[in-house]
């Protein structure tokens, strides 16, 4: 055993040094001050807000709001709704049927009927298979 040998530096623990984003931290910047530590802080021009909501109008909002046209989403013409319900009412389905036939929701029938839906060709062809009749115009 008389080759080992006891080593008497000392050793020095610290914390690690801060991240970038603890030294910008309110609570540290405050220590800063406190120490006496000179604490330089900069505003940046838009930080924290949504710079497209925040700025003036857009082309598009200008012109929608010049228009003078009331603008709204097309709805199921009378014809096609009548039409549905009436090819629906000959298979004898309720619209939970027809909508379980075309794998959508009942309330999709329901606003196709009260014509509170807005027309979609893809579900307009499934009530055309479904339904064995054809509900658009002639093609």
């Amino acid at each position: 055993m008389a080759g080992i040998t006891q080593d008497w530096e000392p050793v020095v623990i610290r914390k690690k040094a801060p991240t970038a984003a603890a030294r910008k931290d309110e609570k540290a910047v405050n220590a800063a001050r406190r120490s006496g530590a000179e604490v330089e802080t900069i505003k940046k021009a838009s930080a924290g807000t949504n710079k497209a909501a925040s700025s003036s109008t857009s082309l598009n909002t200008r012109k929608l709001d010049e228009d003078t046209e009331n603008l709204a989403h097309q709805k199921v013409p009378t014809e096609l709704k009548k039409a549905i319900m009436q090819a629906r009412q000959e298979k004898k389905l309720n619209q939970a049927q027809l909508a379980q036939l075309i794998n959508e929701k009942p309330q999709v029938i329901q606003e196709y009927e009260s014509g509170k839906a807005i027309p979609n060709q893809q579900i307009i062809s499934k009530l055309e298979r479904a339904l064995g009749v054809k509900l658009r115009g002639k093609k």
